[in-house]
């Protein structure tokens, strides 16, 4: 039997995954429809674009930018080596998304390499968080903006944890998180825009935790996030992280228009004794001392 073109891009169409095929000018030749489900941009948004215009604008876990400095198409089809890496890829609404990428040459039949073929895989727990929010959502835990766990949820794990803690001495932390400035957003753009902004904030977070790990919406605009078998230098590492990626996630306005938006973020470890209602207070106010450091450079 003959497979065609057509059953080939239907094949392909058919994965979860997104893949895209660039010549060695990195333009982008095929793009699928696991692409689309990935990016939200749809194969005539992306064909005969440029990898490099950095429309996906990839970064790693650092937040380096990588189109124009270590892209894995462009180390793929300068060596011949295939490359596989962890990035965090920019969503058409705006969220960061964890993906896996792998990365292979294409190659004519003497051998000589003529493009290079992405294949990407979201890397979050979304798929399992959307499993739990629909459990919540039938148990009132459940924040109908977000669609994350509400403060009822989040009140119940930190119980949780805390006797965990008390029992077998397991450790965990809590990251408290406000949106900066997000009274103005609300008053610019109008509470809807407002609301998606809460929405791609939240998927950010989602996407930057851990699997095992609890984030929800603590009220307004907070975020409250209980992070399980951690010491106090991963902690920090995943505090940075996560305002990291949501510096660098954005929403649209009612125009259409990008808009940026960033998060203090403050951590605290569990210690012996202590209340979870008291190592809320202790993240909230390391958040509440960053905030004003912030402001206080921004005025310098």
């Amino acid at each position: 039997m003959q497979i065609s073109g057509a059953m080939y891009k239907e094949l392909l169409d058919r994965l979860s995954d997104g893949v895209y095929f660039v010549d060695r000018n990195r333009q982008i030749l095929y793009w699928n429809e696991g692409g689309t489900r990935l990016t939200g941009y749809k194969p005539e948004e992306m064909v005969g674009r440029y990898c490099h215009e950095n429309t996906l604008c990839h970064v790693d876990s650092r937040g380096r930018e990588l189109c124009h400095s270590e892209c894995p198409l462009s180390a793929c089809m300068r060596d011949g080596k295939p490359r596989e890496a962890e990035l965090f890829l920019m969503h058409k609404m705006g969220r960061r998304v964890p993906v896996n990428v792998r990365v292979q040459p294409v190659r004519e039949a003497d051998g000589t390499i003529v493009g290079a073929i992405e294949i990407f895989s979201d890397n979050s727990a979304q798929i399992e968080a959307k499993r739990k929010a629909e459990a919540m959502e039938r148990l009132a835990f459940y924040d109908p903006v977000t669609h994350c766990p509400n403060r009822r949820f989040l009140e119940m794990s930190l119980n949780t944890a805390q006797v965990e803690f008390q029992a077998h001495h397991d450790p965990f932390g809590v990251l408290v998180f406000d949106l900066d400035g997000f009274k103005d957003v609300n008053d610019t753009f109008g509470h809807a825009t407002g609301d998606r902004a809460l929405q791609e904030v939240a998927k950010t977070l989602i996407g930057a935790l851990r699997s095992g790990d609890v984030v929800g919406r603590w009220g307004g605009d907070e975020f409250l996030a209980i992070v399980y078998n951690v010491n106090e230098a991963v902690l920090d590492s995943l505090a940075n992280r996560c305002a990291m990626l949501v510096g660098e996630t954005s929403f649209r306005d009612d125009d259409g228009n990008r808009q940026r938006i960033s998060v203090s973020v403050g951590a605290a470890l569990v210690e012996p004794g202590e209340e979870s209602c008291k190592l809320v207070e202790r993240a909230d106010r390391r958040m509440y001392s960053r905030k004003r450091q912030l402001r206080a450079q921004q005025l310098v």
